[in-house]
């Protein structure tokens, strides 16, 4: 391990100063790097090479560097399979052979067999940039719609291919984002935006958000303008249909939590939409119909979440039947398969399902693996068999078969990965939060492991937005592992582990919670000798990113590296660039004084100050429309500037990529040992190489 490389303010490019001042409710605030926020300036480009320059060269001074990137492209390199999916008779599944940019779509007539391939989105593009985004067919199987992404943006082009001949139609929908594929006869329902103007895709404002129906072999300036709301453009709109293409069920969302709900008979000569739900203030969540018995999971009265029965006929609430009842634990999905309900509960941020009949009586519980997480089952009302797929910290997705009938499961898929699990141990503890709120986390090391203080640790965590971080696998913690690391993951408020009140106790005034948690977090690693202050390290993005951006710099000396990934960090003008007026339900808004009292007092852009800051490599990437990257480079400049310590504050921007969906393996592996190099080397962390190759 060389020493730790030399760093001052002279290595990094000069961010020029603007003079921008805002006024926010009288209070003045200077918005030093405005600048920045146009990432199309020939100054931000310069800037941006300049940056990744300084970044490149530092990080390619790292000894071990190299070996990270060969551990992890063998790691890497394995067979991995989603669960199959059923559509008209055949069965279709995603695979990747292991070092494939992007996984390959697969069809066929027996599930025993692999069969041939459908589409493989490695020949849309030699970079390998090119990712498939939704997926959906036609009832009877003959055609599938698809969305493509270039470069990681969330903007997808709409294709549609014959399964029978495999051609590809003519078929072409531009202005895609944020929506799924509800088939309809001879054509499907999508939500698309107005073209953007020229050169403004990547950041402008995302509003009026429409639904369309699109028949096949029409151009798309004939597709039929379904649903839009003109009154209110910070609105998006989805639609689903039922499997018996009886039902259009259309949801409306002015934020990430919170929608309505209007549903519409396609079998009725001249169909009507007719609103269920016009409050924004709780969750429905469309799981199937049962002929004119539509089911949804919601909170509506259930902070845990029940599944409620709507009679088409007479949607009044009043009429609202229980089918399943709230319970203590969350609920986090439901699916009808076989005729059978299966219901996916986390207990303590850890999946169970439980198996009920059609009415809603349990019939028993799924016996999984251990400690890990299930996206649930998967399949259709009348099919015989379903799949569902099970992973750990330790454990890769393994899939299994369920007969619908019998309920007997099987191992239907093991992907085999070097990497000895069975010398690993997962452990859930809880410490207590400063508010004296109970907060579990899993820490997961090498068997034996002496808790002396001196294990590099990585502390990773999101609370936001009601999204529930439970156990899963990740290659690139592997190495960490390998090493004598530890890797940890904490269920900090703002989440949906355990619930709505668990999210609602870490938004907009009681954002802070979810800092004092994962503060809480680090010091608990520090005071029970897991680690200390000069080995730990903490990880999170987008929100997550907020979560890192806001801890470094309230608590600076608690950790030794920061790992912000496409964060929230201008908490005054998020709502300002794409889809970020949506995030106000968790974050408040800054146009609002009370809103901005608190946001200003941790918007981690605006919280850094002339101190000593931890190791920071803050990434980041140029086709990031959802958290815009001038977030990052704003963070960036201003941590540059004021860091007094020779900690070196740094930014990665990875080019012709977005917000990390669809992102190529060659790249996930190259972010993935640059940042286990960073750590490494910042925590001044020695490698165990046990695998020298």
């Amino acid at each position: 391990m060389n020493a730790i490389q030399d760093v001052s303010t002279d290595m990094y490019p000069k961010s020029r100063l603007d003079s921008v001042v805002e006024d926010y409710h009288g209070v003045k605030v200077a918005d030093t790097y405005r600048w920045l926020e146009d990432d199309n300036s020939e100054e931000t480009k310069a800037w941006v090479k300049a940056q990744n320059a300084v970044t490149n060269s530092y990080l390619q001074k790292i000894e071990s560097r190299p070996y990270f990137q060969r551990r992890l492209e063998k790691l890497w390199n394995y067979e991995r399979y989603s669960s199959p999916f059923k559509e008209g008779k055949r069965f279709y599944y995603f695979k990747n052979d292991g070092l494939q940019s992007q996984s390959v779509l697969y069809g066929s007539d027996d599930i025993k067999n692999e069969g041939t391939v459908v589409l493989d989105p490695n020949k849309l593009s030699k970079e390998g940039t090119t990712s498939l985004g939704n997926v959906s067919f036609s009832h009877n199987g003959r055609y599938m719609a698809y969305l493509v992404s270039e470069g990681g943006s969330d903007w997808n082009t709409g294709y549609i291919l014959d399964t029978k001949s495999g051609e590809k139609l003519q078929d072409k929908l531009e202005w895609i984002k944020f929506s799924g594929l509800a088939w309809k006869g001879n054509g499907f329902y999508y939500s698309r935006y107005p073209n953007p103007k020229s050169g403004d895709g990547l950041s402008s404002k995302n509003v009026y958000h429409s639904l369309y129906f699109h028949k096949i072999g029409d151009d798309q300036s004939n597709d039929e303008l379904v649903y839009s709301d003109t009154e209110n453009a910070q609105r998006n709109v989805y639609a689903l249909v039922t499997q018996d293409e009886k039902y259009l069920v259309i949801s409306q969302r002015e934020s990430t939590s919170g929608n309505s709900v209007y549903i519409s008979n396609l079998q009725d000569e001249n169909p009507v939409i007719t609103p269920v739900v016009l409050s924004f203030d709780h969750d429905f969540d469309f799981i199937d119909n049962l002929d004119d018995q539509l089911i949804f999971m919601t909170n509506d009265d259930a902070p845990r979440q029940k599944v409620i029965t709507i009679d088409a006929a007479n949607v009044s609430k009043s009429n609202w039947k229980d089918l399943i009842k709230e319970s203590n634990d969350p609920l986090s999905g439901v699916s009808i398969v076989g005729g059978k309900i299966f219901a996916n509960y986390m207990h303590n941020a850890s999946s169970q399902i439980m198996i009920l009949d059609i009415y809603g009586k349990f019939i028993k519980e799924l016996n999984l693996p251990g400690i890990g997480t299930t996206g649930g089952v998967e399949g259709k009302k009348n099919d015989k068999v379903g799949f569902y797929s099970f992973t750990s910290f330790t454990r890769p997705g393994t899939i299994y078969s369920i007969n619908t009938e019998t309920l007997n499961s099987t191992l239907f898929r093991n992907p085999i990965v070097d990497f000895n699990a069975d010398a690993y141990t997962t452990n859930q503890e809880w410490f207590t939060s400063k508010d004296g709120t109970r907060v579990p986390m899993f820490i997961t090391m090498k068997k034996g492991t002496k808790l002396d203080g001196n294990n590099p640790t990585l502390l990773y965590g999101y609370g936001g937005f009601d999204i529930s971080i439970t156990p899963s696998f990740s290659i690139s913690k592997l190495p960490l592992l390998e090493n004598g690391g530890i890797y940890v993951v904490a269920n900090i408020r703002g989440g949906g582990e355990f619930g709505a009140d668990w999210h609602n106790a870490g938004i907009r005034e009681k954002k802070q919670n979810v800092f004092d948690d994962f503060i809480g977090a680090a010091e608990y690693l520090i005071r029970n000798k897991y680690t200390s202050a000069k080995k730990l390290a903490i990880q999170g993005g987008s929100n997550g990113g907020l979560l890192v951006g806001a801890c470094m710099t309230q608590r600076p000396e608690l950790f030794a590296v920061a790992l912000p990934a496409v964060g929230v960090l201008d908490m005054l003008r998020y709502h300002k660039f794409t889809i970020g007026w949506a995030w106000a339900s968790d974050y408040g808004r800054s146009d609002d004084k009370n809103a901005f009292t608190y946001l200003y007092k941790y918007s981690p852009l605006h919280n850094i100050k002339r101190t000593s800051y931890p190791a920071t490599m803050i990434t980041t990437a140029d086709h990031d429309d959802r958290v815009v990257p001038a977030h990052s480079f704003k963070f960036a400049a201003a941590l540059q500037k004021n860091n007094k310590r020779n900690n070196p504050a740094l930014i990665r921007i990875e080019t012709s990529a977005g917000h990390g969906a669809g992102k190529p393996t060659s790249k996930l592996i190259e972010e993935a040992a640059d940042i286990l190099a960073f750590l490494f080397h910042n925590t001044q962390s020695k490698l165990n190489i046990i695998h020298p190759n």
